[in-house]
Parts: C-alpha cells; structure tokens; sequence
C-alpha cells in the first residue's frame, strides 16, 4: 500500500540517537552510527520523532510500504524491553531542538536513546599518594572561547596551532591543559546542544580569514559529539585550504580513545 511512512538521511544523520526514545512504538535503532527504520510495518507514519532531530534529517513521505502493524509493534517493544506506549519525550520541546539554544533532552530519555544522555557513576580509585605540589598553570592564551563569541580574525588566531574542544572534554580528561591546550587558539561548542550549521559556518569563516598551521579536534566519544568533527572537516573543505587536521576522541571515563 502507498503509505506516509518515516524516512532518514542517511547523509544527514549524525547517529546522535535522540530519535530513538522519541518513538513510541521502537520503531528507530542505530546500526552502524545511523538512525534507520527496524521495519516499515512499525512505523505509524505519524512522526513524534522529527522534532528531536538537531541535524533535520527525518521526514515523512509517502512511499509502498507494509501496513502499520499494532500487533508486531507489541512484540517488538517487548522484544526490546521496554514498555509499550510508555510515555516519551515531551512533544512541548520539539520545536525548540537544533537551534542556537536548543535543550538537552537527556533527563527524560529511556533506554536505547542517546548514549551522550544516559546517567553513570564513574568510579574513580582513591589514590592518596597523589598530593598536588602548589598550583598548576593556566594554558589559556586568550578570551573568548565560545564559538559563538569569537572574533574569527582575532589576532590570535593568525599562524595558529587551533584546537577545537566539545565542552566536556576539558572535564572529562584531567591533563587538557598540559596536553592539549598548551600553546594553542581555543574555540568550544556543544553540537548536541547548538545548531551544526551554524558550527560550520562560523569555523568556514575562522579557517578563511585566519593563517592557521593546524586544527586540532578534541570530541567526546558519544555518539551526538560527532557533529562537531564533522563541521569541523566540512569547513575546512569549504574554505578551500589544505591544513593538517587532527581528531582525538576522549571517553567518558577520562581515557583517550
């Protein structure tokens, strides 16, 4: 039958997860760093997930597809373990995701969502042997570092080693400051939480009207983090140049990946 039925870009998609718990019926996983339909007759064709997409890359068309099936939406929630027709992820908040200051969906995600969202205790040894000898020095050689407020020709940026951070990496890894930040120009961003072509816009910019040496691209290893690379690496397509470019993924626990 010729149907309004889900489909994913899969050029657009990010593999950020968000659509997951979205779903009612667990019609969306992830397979390869990708969103994709487990199976046409899951899928009600009403669209609950497009809102929660930060990289608009779900739409509803209309297309030959199996008719939408409650019986095996049923089986295949409890397939996976969750409930049927659980409620998800508020619809109030759709509109606002991807903007420039979008909300973090991550409090009221469920199981299968965005592994950048899901709540963990990281268990750290107690190593009291490590007393720290006076204090450490600041590496930061310049303000702002908001991708959203810096100059992209200050002059700090000229003949610059550039490192582009994830907010959470400088919490998450302990020697940011010795073995990344030091001497480099600093810009951070979220791209969970802000608007990609914005990241990539801005950063086109940066790498056009600043002589820079190197970037250096320090991310997180959940999924959503990926967006900033990927800006990152458009950019540096979009401005034409040819500058050595280097990523480092870090893990939630604090370990390089």
């Amino acid at each position: 039958m010729i149907r309004k039925i889900v489909q994913i870009d899969q050029e657009k998609c990010n593999g950020c997860g968000l659509c997951v718990p979205s779903c009612a019926e667990g019609a969306i996983k992830i397979v390869n760093g990708k969103a994709v339909l487990s199976a046409d007759n899951l899928c009600d064709g009403l669209g609950a997930c497009l809102g929660d997409c930060p990289m608009d890359a779900i739409n509803i068309i209309e297309r030959e597809a199996d008719e939408f099936d409650e019986s095996a939406v049923e089986q295949h929630l409890e397939q996976i373990g969750r409930e049927p027709h659980a409620p998800h992820a508020p619809q109030a908040h759709h509109a606002h995701h991807g903007h420039q200051h979008g909300h973090n969906h991550g409090h009221h995600h469920h199981g299968g969502g965005c592994p950048g969202s899901r709540s963990m205790t990281i268990e750290r040894p107690v190593d009291k042997s490590e007393a720290e000898a006076g204090s450490r020095q600041s590496q930061l050689r310049q303000w702002p570092v908001q991708l959203h407020l810096v100059p992209t020709s200050a002059p700090y940026f000229q003949d610059a080693d550039i490192l582009i951070a994830a907010d959470c990496v400088p919490f998450a890894y302990g020697d940011f400051h010795k073995d990344f930040l030091k001497g480099k120009a600093l810009v951070i961003g979220c791209p969970k939480l802000d608007d990609n072509n914005f990241y990539l816009e801005k950063l086109t910019e940066l790498f056009r009207n600043s002589s820079i040496r190197s970037i250096t691209v320090a991310r997180m290893e959940v999924p959503c983090c990926g967006g900033i690379v990927m800006a990152a690496r458009q950019a540096l397509a979009a401005s034409g140049k040819s500058i050595p470019f280097i990523e480092v993924t870090i893990g939630v626990d604090g370990e390089i990946r």
